[in-house]
This record gives C-alpha cells, sequence and structure tokens, in this order.
C-alpha cells in the first residue's frame, strides 16, 4: 500500500520585495501543486508561508511513490516501417531507439487511415524523494519576479540572493543541491531576536518551531491578522479611527517577521496642510497607518509597525517621529510652494506636459476637455461657464509640487489649490470629481458639473487613445481603458445623464480634428463601452441574454437602455415570459424564410377567415393604441406587461391558423399580422433571444 508523509521546502533569502511577496507565495505554492500533480503523486493538502525572508510550502499527505506508468506511443504506419529489403526504415529504427525497445515487442493499431505500430509498456513508479528536487526547481522558475541577479561568483540566478535551502520529506532530507546551497533541516530565525539556525524535525512542526523558537510569524495571514489587532487595539485607547488600505496592510506585512505596532504623534502645526497629502506622505513614504476621529478628521498620531519587540520602545518612537516630521515638513514646503502660483497661471505650463506622443499636450487636452463640458452641459441644461472653467482647469494641479510628488493627489490638490484661489465651489468639486470613479464600487461625482467632467475626461481619452489604434490587447490597458468605459457607463445610467453616447463619441473625436488616424476609432469605441455594459449588469446580477435583447433594438442612449433593461428583467420573470419568447423567436424564422426584409401591405381584415387569427388582430389594435403613450412616455416595463396579455391569443393562432396556405393572399396577410405583433414587441426589445 503506498505510504503518505508530509513535504516541507523553505527558500531562505534576502529581503523579498515587499509588493510581489504575497503573489510569489502563491504561485511557488501553485507551482509545487501542479508539479505534482503532473507526477501523479497524490497529496490531501497545501499551505504557503512567506516573510521578507523566506518563501515556504508544506505539502500535507503526499504518496511516497507515483503509480506504475502506462506508457503508449504511437510508431510509423505499418506501411512504411519496412524498406525494400524487409529492415527497419530510419523511421522505425528511430521510434524503436525512443522506447529502448526492439520490434517483437510492438504491438499495431488500426485506424481508418490504416495500420501503425504502437509500444505500449507498464513502469514502475518512481519514488517520490526522487521527484521532489526536480518539481521545486520548476516551480522557483515560474515565480512571479523583477529582474533576477547574479551573486558572489555564482551563476545561478533568483530575484535575490539565496542563503539557505530546506527540503524535508517526511523524516529524510532530499538529497540536491540548488543555488549553490544543499538542502538540509535547518532554518533561521528572526535576523535579530534569533539568528542561529533552528532544527525541523519533521514539517508539521516548521510553523510552531519558528515561531516559538525563531521569533517569526511565517503564515503571512495569520500576521497581517496580528498587525490589524494590534492598530485596531491601539487606536481604540485614542477612540480613533485607523486607516489601512489594503495594499498597504499586504505591504507592511511582507516587510515584517515579527510585527510590534508602535503608537506616535507628529506636530499639530502640520495639520494646515492638506490631511490627504500628510496622509499620502505617512503612507508612501514611511508605510505607517494615519489615524482620525470618526468624522474623518486627521489627528496627530500614526502607527508604525516595527520587526523587533524592542527593550526601548522610546527609542523606536521617536527615531519614527523624527523621520515622520522630517516627511511632512516636505509635504508642508510643497503646499506652501503651491500656494504661490494660481491654476490659471499653470496652464502654460502644461504644454510641456505630454498626454500621449500622438495626442499632443496636456495644454492641448485641457483645451478639449473645456469645449466638450460646454457641448454636454448645454445638452443637460447645466451651467456651460462653470463647466468651461472646471475643464481648462481641470490638469493643471498636474504641474504642482504635490502632485509631482505625490501622483495619486492629482484633482485633491487641485480642489484646494482651487478653493484657495477663488475659483467656484463646483468648480473646485469637479476637479476632484473628474476622475471618479477611481476603482470598482467608488463613488460617483455629486456635482452635476463634476459629472459632465468625468465624462468628457473619459470619453476624451477612450476616444483619443483608440483613435491612434492603442486599445487594450488581453491583459495589458496602460492608459485603464476598461475603466474609464465602466466608468462612463455608471455615470450615464447610475446619474440618469439623459445623453446619447454616439454623440458624445462624435464630438469628442471632432475635437481632435486629424489627429486620429484610426477611421473606426469612435465605432470601436462604442462597441467597447457596449462590452463594458454586459459586465456592468452582470455584477448586479442580471442576465446577458436579457442585456442581448435591448441591445439588438434599443439606440445608443445607455438611460434609456437600463429602464429596458430593467423592464425586460421584470418581464423576464413573468409566468408567461418563456412561452411569449418562444412564440417571437418562431415569428423572427418565419418572416426570416418568407419576408427576406420586405414589408407586406397593412392586414386586410376581410382576408381574416379564422376567429384565432381575427381575435389575435383585435388584440393587437388593442395593444398598438396602449403602446403609443406607454413608449412616449418610456414607460417600457407597462408596456411589456400589457403585451405579455397576448400570451393566449397568440398560443391560440399558432394552434389554430396555418400560417403558410396554398392561398397567396391569405399567406401574406397573415405574414403581415406576424410582422405587426413582431413590431409590437420589438419597440421595447428583441425577446425572441430570451433562454429558458
Amino acid at each position: 500500500m503506498n505510504k503518505h508523509e508530509d513535504f516541507l521546502v523553505e527558500i531562505g533569502t534576502e529581503e523579498l520585495p515587499p509588493k510581489l511577496l504575497w503573489d510569489m507565495a502563491q504561485a511557488f505554492e501553485n507551482a509545487i501543486r501542479s508539479g505534482l500533480t503532473s507526477a501523479q503523486l497524490e497529496y490531501s493538502d497545501s499551505k504557503s508561508y512567506a516573510t521578507p525572508r523566506r518563501l515556504a510550502v508544506i505539502i500535507k499527505g503526499l504518496s511516497t511513490e507515483q503509480p506504475e506508468q502506462h506508457i503508449e506511443k504511437k510508431g510509423p504506419a505499418k506501411q512504411g516501417a519496412f524498406d525494400l529489403d524487409g529492415k527497419p526504415s530510419k523511421a522505425m529504427q528511430g521510434f524503436l531507439t525512443s522506447c529502448n525497445t526492439s520490434i517483437d515487442k510492438l504491438t499495431t493499431v488500426s485506424s481508418d487511415k490504416g495500420e501503425w505500430y504502437l509500444y505500449k509498456a507498464v513502469q514502475p513508479g518512481k519514488a517520490t524523494v526522487d521527484l521532489l528536487a526536480q518539481i521545486v526547481s520548476e516551480a522557483l522558475k515560474k515565480l512571479p519576479a523583477e529582474r533576477a541577479m547574479r551573486w558572489a561568483d555564482h551563476d545561478h540566478k533568483f530575484i535575490r540572493p539565496i542563503h539557505w535551502l530546506l527540503m524535508i520529506f517526511g523524516n529524510e532530507v532530499i538529497e540536491t543541491e540548488m543555488f549553490g546551497h544543499k538542502a538540509g533541516r535547518y532554518t533561521f530565525g528572526h535576523r535579530f531576536h534569533h539568528p542561529e539556525a533552528i532544527k525541523i524535525a519533521q514539517p508539521n512542526e516548521y510553523s510552531e518551531t519558528l515561531l516559538k523558537k525563531g521569533w517569526v510569524v511565517a503564515d503571512f495571514t495569520e500576521r497581517k491578522l496580528k498587525i490589524q489587532q494590534q492598530i485596531e487595539a491601539l487606536a481604540q485607547t485614542l477612540q480613533a479611527k485607523a486607516i489601512v488600505p489594503e495594499s498597504l496592510l499586504n505591504e507592511v506585512t511582507a516587510i515584517v517577521e515579527w510585527p510590534v505596532a508602535v503608537l506616535c504623534r507628529f506636530e499639530g502645526d502640520f495639520l494646515k496642510v492638506p490631511q490627504e497629502a500628510l496622509i499620502s506622505s505617512m503612507q508612501s513614504h514611511q508605510k505607517c497607518f494615519a489615524l482620525t476621529e470618526v468624522d474623518g478628521k486627521l489627528l496627530p498620531f500614526f502607527i508604525t509597525i516595527a520587526n523587533i519587540d524592542s527593550k526601548r520602545v522610546d527609542s523606536v518612537k521617536s527615531g519614527n517621529e523624527k523621520v515622520m516630521r522630517a516627511r511632512l515638513s516636505d509635504a508642508a514646503f510643497f503646499y506652501q510652494v503651491d500656494l504661490q502660483t494660481r491654476l490659471e497661471d499653470r496652464l502654460a505650463v502644461l504644454e510641456k506636459v505630454s498626454f500621449q506622443a500622438k495626442l499632443g499636450s496636456m495644454l492641448d487636452r485641457s483645451k478639449r476637455l473645456s469645449q466638450l463640458v460646454v457641448f454636454i452641459a448645454n445638452q443637460l441644461h447645466a451651467n456651460p461657464e462653470m463647466a468651461e472653467r472646471a475643464g481648462l482647469l481641470s490638469k493643471a494641479d498636474l504641474v504642482s509640487s504635490m502632485v509631482n510628488e505625490f501622483p495619486e493627489l492629482q484633482g485633491i490638490m487641485g480642489r484646494y489649490y482651487a478653493q484657495h484661489d477663488g475659483e467656484a465651489t463646483e468648480v473646485a468639486a469637479a476637479i476632484f470629481e473628474q476622475y471618479l470613479p477611481r476603482f470598482s464600487g467608488d463613488n460617483l461625482p455629486l456635482t452635476l458639473t463634476g459629472r459632465i467632467l468625468s465624462l468628457s475626461d473619459k470619453l476624451d481619452t477612450l476616444v483619443g487613445i483608440f483613435g491612434i489604434g492603442q486599445q487594450p490587447s488581453g491583459s495589458k490597458d496602460p492608459f485603464a481603458l476598461r475603466r474609464a468605459a465602466i466608468g462612463l457607463v455608471r455615470l450615464l445610467i447610475e446619474k440618469q445623464l439623459n445623453l446619447d453616447l454616439r454623440e458624445l463619441i462624435d464630438e469628442a473625436a471632432k475635437l481632435y480634428a486629424n489627429k486620429l488616424p484610426e477611421p473606426q476609432g469612435a465605432k470601436l469605441v462604442m462597441e467597447f463601452c457596449f462590452e463594458r455594459l454586459y459586465s456592468y449588469y452582470q455584477e448586479k446580477g442580471i442576465r446577458s441574454d436579457i442585456v442581448q435583447a435591448v441591445l439588438l433594438k434599443a439606440g445608443t442612449n445607455l438611460l434609456d437602455i437600463d429602464r429596458r433593461v430593467q423592464a425586460v428583467k421584470g418581464f423576464r420573470e413573468l409566468p408567461e415570459a418563456l412561452s411569449l419568447a418562444a412564440a417571437n423567436k418562431r415569428v423572427h424564422n418565419i418572416l426570416h424564410k418568407n419576408a427576406n426584409g420586405v414589408r407586406f401591405p397593412a392586414v386586410n381584415v376581410d382576408l381574416l377567415k379564422e376567429p384565432a387569427e381575427r381575435d389575435l388582430y383585435q388584440a393587437l389594435q388593442i395593444k398598438c393604441e396602449e403602446s403609443q403613450s406607454l413608449l412616449e412616455r418610456q414607460a417600457y416595463q407597462e408596456l411589456l406587461l400589457s403585451l405579455a396579455e397576448l400570451n393566449q391569443p397568440i398560443a391560440a393562432f399558432f394552434d389554430d391558423v396555418m400560417v403558410m396556405c396554398d392561398d397567396e393572399a391569405i399567406r401574406h396577410n397573415r405574414l403581415a399580422l406576424l410582422q405587426n405583433l413582431r413590431d409590437l414587441f420589438l419597440q421595447v426589445a428583441d425577446i425572441s433571444v430570451l433562454q429558458a
């Protein structure tokens, strides 16, 4: 019976890149699992560990050997396997050599293309200990990493210099050498608390031994939770709220092995600087966590995560406060310098900042935006002067000292500087809101001018980049066009902006004059945005066939499209929905086959011979009259609910009436009746595509 043991591998390194650590740990585990699966080695579970100085994986319940290997190789065709003298051809000789066998051990197999030689063999499975080194070696090659480096006088390369290698299977050390190190059963603890070697007798002792002897919390998730709990505990002492971005928490977790949270403070005078700038400085430069009051107002405190349990906590605290003071002084200096120049006076500098090599400068972009916002403002009956001013100043903060130091503050600092310059409140708000939503689920602009500017910003980017043929491909999206498109979709629908997307795209393209060489650019932008519509509705739990039903017949006003989608969604839940969808599909197929796009004359009442067709005609007449006022009010849900009442007369028609009768006049009259039926439903959507 096949036995099972636990397997542990640990790679000890110099400090690994913190932003990559978690991804590397996951990739290492997945690659080892993949290697084991390829080798047909069974196991029960796996777990990865990662600290700044180590990557480790434990495989639980790993088989000690492979199962028998059933080998089957197809050889040359029987017809060409021998020459005229009856000797094996070169193809046959090569096949025999590759299989290390002789002709008498081959079998033949027949197919419709002839007979072929076949080699079959059963080989005993290899011992797992003989396979693990190669599996680990291949897994390390697949890690997502920056440029690999060489160290000392070695030829091998890795993302960071490697200092030790631990590989044990059960009680046994795997006999191998990698990166100049022989595998052993020793790991090393915390660089300062326990730099000595630590023996690992069994894989299942790994995490606990490092924790108790080595001062190392090896489990990334456990370490992350400890950090979060310590931060919350310290914040609670001030009845404050800690700002803990997930990305920063992950990065800090990847920097420390033994996390100790320390509460520090800074001088209250720094609070005169916009708090977003102070928070960015704390997070970007010092990897610290800011504290705010419950209402979000910044407090003069921060939390740093030390990688040591120091007996001189005051020294750790004062050292961090000293460095933080210097960082915040820089931010205060940038802010004071920036206030000396009005946003309007920065416009000339924007001419030296490129938006994109083929699309001109940021000044060109600002001018386009100032025109596009006026076009949109006029359609929405907003204040065009306000919108034009916001569009012109929208990118001016990009050349400020603060945004140059902290690019994530673009728009945020622009709002502060606009307020300082005495610009209208809505102009200042719009400069900030142009970038909303910044990420999935983010807030949308609150002000109308902000919505208009945000919409214009996204349109200008999409039209410009598509216009020079640099649309996203695969996972590459350097201009964040997918985010721009989904933001545009959300703005139009959720803020109920009654605008035609095609008109907006055409106007944005017109403002580029002759700079867009891609003739299909506007069309591609439209298709790209409609693709995002499917994703948008999918997140809201709306089926793609519902969206398809609407897009097949709706125009390009997304607000109108959304109303239709919601109507079809409600219709889809009716008991009559599927039978009506099937009937519409049947009508579509009949007309497609027999009408060829030709419109039949109006229905001739005198040619309606059967009671079922007369009933359907009367019902259609009533619904046609009802539909006019409902369409004018865009009451699509009411209209579909009304049309659902046609289910019975439609069913009776198909049960009792032969559409394709021999009499041509009657046949055409019935086809005209079906055209009327189809037209009624197509006023809202093509429900024939709805699926069960």
